[in-house]
């Protein structure tokens, strides 16, 4: 699918007004090698721990897109090359990190969307502990699992329904 979010938000006014669509806050860099993607949010919840990422990513993402609430945590990487790899692999949309991402030039290299807030060299740690398919809000957004995301080079559009 084509698309370019000012046009999604342009052909979808009223969803806007009644927050069926809500825009996230230009908070987040570009990372992946795919400048834009989409697809139905699979959600995790945790803190300075990526356990349940390498767990999320293992599954079939066909169609889907991990968002991952960090915390807004700069003190270390919920996402590395590795990961990455693990995404494109059993084809993940993409990744948004409500954190930091690390191996951010191989990832630049992978047919994967990513968006983070920074770029961090430490990993981070793996206790198992976190939070999967729960409404996450970061950006002045709530996003809720089986929602819908839309990235590219202009921000981040969240919806209720799919964007045509």
């Amino acid at each position: 699918m084509s698309f370019k979010t000012p046009d999604l938000l342009d052909n979808h006014e009223a969803g806007t007004q009644d927050g069926d669509i809500r825009v996230v806050a230009p908070i987040f860099q570009p990372y992946g090698g795919r400048p834009a993607f989409s697809g139905r949010i699979v959600t995790l919840k945790l803190f300075e721990d990526n356990s349940l990422v390498r767990t999320a990513l293992a599954e079939d993402g066909r169609g889907k897109v991990l968002v991952i609430d960090g915390g807004g945590s700069l003190r270390c990487a919920l996402v590395g090359d590795q990961l990455a790899i693990l995404a494109q692999k059993n084809a993940w949309e993409g990744i948004v990190v409500y954190g930091c991402i690390r191996d951010s030039d191989d990832i630049s290299r992978i047919d994967l969307g990513v968006r983070a807030l920074n770029t961090h060299p430490l990993k981070s740690v793996k206790k198992g502990v976190g939070d999967r398919d729960l409404a996450v809000t970061f950006g002045g957004v709530t996003c809720r699992p089986g929602e819908w995301i839309y990235v590219d080079g202009d921000g981040i559009v969240v919806s209720t329904q799919p964007l045509t």
